[in-house]
């Protein structure tokens, strides 16, 4: 087979069928070669007598997933951004040009240049399938849409609408497309080559409608307002939400400003591709590319290194537990079609647990993004039960109760004798062994970790904790389970902590010692935010997880690691205050009765004996006290214990689990970025004025790089 199967016309009468069918590949993306056989095809279409085209995708739930991601981050000259954009540009230019109607019918995934190609076509149409998502995600990936997506958007949306996608990289289902005006017509996925050639016909012989044309605005009031007010309205929206760390978004408002309404398509795109090059030659945006890459792998990963294993098929999941987090599982797993069992201790609890799944999807029904008949298709897979009836017929059991060692091992020998031999048991835990709980099970190869992450349903991460006696196919079901519930595994060695809150224990605990020495809790966090670009300060995020719960993974931190773990007076102190975070309203910041948090608490300084803030230290050495510690930690937890492979797993977890700024790259890519020489001079520096929880360890000082260059 040669390029030439990769795009082939399949004449329909009067009607050219464009098929996408790339060779070799599950996905359709443009490539180099697939950009040059689309040239040819509309060079073939430009000399036929057709009276209309219509693009079609033959692979499965994919229609064009965007540009060959390889390609461009191999690109590092401005000579090479530039030939490789003009080239994408002259193309969809092209089909924008064709003589004849041209039709984009739409099944699966149309993203970046994908987007882009349909807006060149004349009309669009687009199936109601799940899998149908359009939209420019670029700025994610650190660029700007290059193929035309930033001047004809804007032209078949609108300023505001198109803004919306382009600076969020949005994807949108078929039904919003065709609200916001990207498509014209959404079907349903029987009907839409049915609907694609009656929409050919009606059109047939008729003026083709320009999709890029100059953008009429009544009176030069309505000129300022739209070059005026949105334009600044979504520049500072933009540096709100990212503190200047993306460039991307931003460039991409100065792109559209530029061209929103120029009736010169050659300028108006020269200015897109100037934009573009700018913004992919940054570091940032090879970051960016970075992070696309690690989620790539955990789709092509099975979580064991035996090609020979294979996953079992979960169909049903039972939840000991209906708590927030049973619940939280119960709504990702249901909402994926897997059928769910809670059992719990009385059906008050039972009921709870079904309260937040419902209260979830109900959201979703308010945003229209599910309708009512779906919602109770998701609810009807979720039933509760106060014995064991039903478990014979699971296939895996997540254990979700209280974080007590006995209690676990209780339930989990008791759960077992209820199941099929080969059924798989996984406990959501966040501190205890995992190795030591599965001695309660008789079948410990069938048995390990699945950490959840909370809130549930927003957060990706998913660690797959293997015990000493874990299987192999137990570790596989547990990863391909969590890549079916929309999360991203990664699979960790038992140990304390795991992996994410080993190495976030110490940028905690770290923060502490900064507050004991005088810092101001509102500018330590503040530093972290707007500076580093983390989502929340250390202080906040102990208020988040708990202070109860930040207090009693410490002490099993000290118990594991002795000496080399140090905690702060002011913890001990915190314990014994009564101040337990979000949870019951009172940490170091206050939160009102929805739980939204509000100012530092004032009052937290004078109950752990501390007084006014004098701000003894810079943000630098505060924000290096904390990510070093935690690069310190990684550098013992990967070189030395091995829980993870490499330090790929390390930074998708990170970012996944943690909110580590992207834009970053990941701890160890940023490591790698300001050199483990620097870091060990500093911690060393740091540890010198009496810290020696800092002290560089040997791991980190033998090793200049964690990424092989």
């Amino acid at each position: 087979m040669s390029m030439k199967d990769s795009i082939r016309i399949v004449p329909q009468g009067e009607f050219a069928i464009v098929e996408f069918d790339m060779v070799g590949e599950k996905v359709n993306k443009f490539s180099t070669p697939m950009m040059m056989r689309l040239k040819e095809v509309v060079a073939e279409l430009r000399g036929s007598s057709y009276k209309a085209a219509i693009f079609v995708s033959k692979k499965p739930k994919i229609y064009i997933a965007g540009a060959d991601i390889e390609e461009i981050k191999h690109l590092n000259t401005p000579e090479a951004v530039n030939a490789a954009v003009t080239g994408g540009q002259s193309v969809m230019n092209e089909v924008e040009d064709l003589p004849m109607i041209t039709i984009a019918a739409v099944n699966g995934a149309c993203a970046g240049g994908g987007c882009e190609f349909i807006m060149a076509c004349d009309y669009r149409i687009a199936s109601e399938d799940g899998s149908t998502r359009i939209g420019l995600p670029e700025t994610k990936l650190g660029i700007i849409p290059g193929f035309g997506g930033c001047v004809r958007m804007p032209r078949i949306m609108g300023l505001q609408a198109s803004l919306d996608v382009i600076l969020n990289g949005k994807l949108l289902n078929a039904k919003k497309a065709e609200k916001t005006g990207l498509i014209d017509l959404a079907v349903h996925p029987s009907i839409l080559m049915e609907q694609a050639l009656k929409m050919a016909k009606e059109k047939m012989g008729k003026k083709r409608r320009k999709t890029f044309k100059p953008v009429g605005l009544p009176n030069k009031l309505l000129e300022g307002i739209a070059k005026g007010v949105v334009f600044s309205q979504a520049r500072k929206t933009v540096l709100k939400m990212t503190h200047g760390h993306y460039p991307a978004p931003l460039k991409a408002i100065e792109v559209i400003k530029k061209t929103y309404g120029m009736s010169d398509r050659s300028r108006a795109l020269e200015i897109e591709r100037q934009g573009f090059v700018e913004c992919a030659l940054t570091d940032i945006s090879k970051n960016l590319i970075h992070v696309f890459y690690l989620t790539e792998m955990v789709k092509k990963q099975t979580g064991v290194s035996s090609a020979s294993v294979k996953a079992k098929d979960v169909k049903h999941l039972g939840i000991l537990g209906a708590g927030t987090m049973g619940g939280g599982i119960a709504y990702v797993a249901a909402d994926k079609g897997i059928d769910v069992r809670m059992k719990d201790i009385n059906y008050d609890a039972i009921g709870k647990g079904l309260k937040h799944a419902r209260d979830l999807w109900m959201k979703l029904v308010k945003k229209k993004v599910i309708n009512s008949y779906e919602f109770q298709q998701k609810m009807d897979r979720v039933t509760g039960t106060v014995d064991f009836s039903g478990f014979g017929l699971m296939d895996v059991v997540v254990e979700a109760i209280v974080e007590d060692m006995e209690i676990k091992k209780k339930v989990i020998a008791q759960t077992a004798g209820q199941m099929r031999p080969d059924a798989i048991i996984a406990t959501n835990t966040s501190s205890l062994s995992v190795t030591e709980m599965q001695a309660a099970h008789p079948r410990p190869e069938y048995f390990a970790g699945m950490h959840f992450f909370n809130p549930v349903h927003k957060m990706p991460l998913v660690e797959v904790i293997r015990g000493e006696k874990t299987g192999d196919e137990a570790i596989a079901t547990i990863f391909e389970l969590s890549k079916k519930m929309g999360k991203m595994p990664v699979v960790v060695k038992d140990g304390p902590g795991f992996l994410v809150n080993r190495l976030l224990l110490p940028y905690m605990a770290e923060a502490a010692f900064l507050m004991q020495e005088g810092m101001d809790i509102q500018k330590v966090d503040t530093a972290y935010v707007k500076e580093f670009g983390m989502p929340m300060g250390p202080f906040a995020l102990m208020d988040e997880v708990g202070l109860d719960v930040c207090m009693k993974v410490l002490k099993i931190f000290k118990k594991a690691f002795g000496d080399r773990i140090e905690i702060a007076p002011i913890m001990e102190k915190l314990e014994k205050s009564g101040r337990l975070g979000k949870k019951n309203g009172k940490g170091f910041y206050k939160y009102d009765e929805k739980g939204y948090r509000g100012e530092v608490d004032g009052s937290v300084y004078g109950d752990l004996g501390l007084g006014s803030p004098t701000n003894p230290h810079s943000n630098q050495e505060c924000i290096e006290r904390g990510v070093f510690a935690m690069v310190n930690e990684c550098s013992r937890a990967l070189l030395e214990d091995h829980i993870v492979d490499t330090p790929n797993e390390v930074d998708l977890a990170m970012i996944m689990g943690t909110g580590f700024p992207p834009f970053r790259g990941g701890l160890l890519k940023y490591a790698d970025s300001v050199g483990t020489k620097y870091i060990a001079e500093q911690l060393e520096k740091y540890a010198a004025k009496g810290a020696k929880r800092l002290a560089p360890a040997p791991q980190l000082r033998s090793h200049p790089k964690f990424y092989a260059t």
